[in-house]
């Protein structure tokens, strides 16, 4: 592919002639929504989606204020079945590059430039903000013990993967089109271990993984897990890694890294998973 630097289209920059969107995965995310939106690079991003997971506050409202193009979710499906919606969602409406922006404020979004640009240009095929790049993560307010914990299962990762990042566990990530829709997406979780299942399969697929250094935030209203659902979390990713190791080494075989893995580009859908759009979007 032939690079070409930024161009102005009317009020547009485009990033290589590629479409980019941002998804927000959303739950109660009221307080923070409209300071997310706010700044979002608009000249960069082609259209920003919301899939709401059955929120009690006014996400839903508010996103369609925003004009954002709103998705529901009429129960709580999960963190990972949000995501499907989302990515799903994105693809059909002809996203070239995907990023994953949490709602809830706890990464920037003047970042989505930077983040989409090297995917834009051919160098990676996905990227990570990492939060741990420079001395943002403990100085951004993340507990002590989430550090190290994060510490402990990125090293364990890096040797099981024979790869070397910073951070796998950020909320901050942009796929390309091809990534999205070619990983077996709906083989995987709907709860918080999704994220690290997609970079599993991304990896093993031999797809190109890199990171931005990124500040993180921690406040109240930002969303972070408790203590007992981060240690779970940790738990699934040590099994996790141990299956992508193992299926390398041919000692083992799991559905999850299997080239018959149902995708979304399969247009798969449940009867438990009702996501439409507004019967008008603003």
């Amino acid at each position: 592919m032939t690079g070409r630097l930024a161009k102005k289209a009317g009020e547009r920059t485009v990033l290589n002639g590629k479409k980019v969107f941002v998804v927000m995965p959303a739950y109660n995310a009221a307080r923070t929504l409209r300071q997310t939106c706010e700044e979002l690079p608009r000249d960069v991003v082609d259209e920003a989606l919301v899939v709401d997971d059955f929120s009690s506050d006014s996400t839903v409202k508010l996103a369609r204020e925003l004009h954002l193009t709103t998705f529901v979710h009429h129960r709580n499906l999960g963190y990972g079945r949000n995501q499907k919606t989302c990515y799903r969602e994105a693809l059909r409406r002809g996203a070239d590059i995907v990023v994953m922006l949490h709602a809830d404020y706890q990464y920037s979004p003047r970042l989505v430039t930077a983040i989409a640009g090297m995917i834009a240009y051919g160098e990676y095929d996905l990227v990570l903000g990492s939060r741990i790049l420079g001395s943002g993560a403990l100085r951004g307010g993340m507990p002590l013990y989430k550090y190290v914990s994060n510490r402990f299962l990125t090293f364990y990762q890096n040797i099981l993967f024979d790869y070397k990042i910073s951070e796998y566990h950020t909320g901050y990530r942009a796929y390309s089109r091809e990534v999205l829709a070619n990983l077996p997406l709906e083989e995987n979780s709907d709860g918080f271990i999704f994220d690290a299942e997609v970079l599993v399969q991304a990896l093993y697929r031999g797809y190109r993984l890199g990171e931005i250094s990124c500040p993180a935030r921690y406040f109240p209203e930002a969303s972070s897990l408790n203590f007992w659902t981060s240690a779970k979390y940790g738990v699934q990713v040590l099994v996790l890694s141990l299956k992508f190791w193992l299926q390398k080494k041919g000692l083992g075989h799991f559905r999850l890294l299997s080239p018959q893995g149902r995708t979304l580009a399969e247009d798969y859908y449940t009867e438990v998973t009702d996501a439409r759009p507004p019967a008008s979007n603003p």
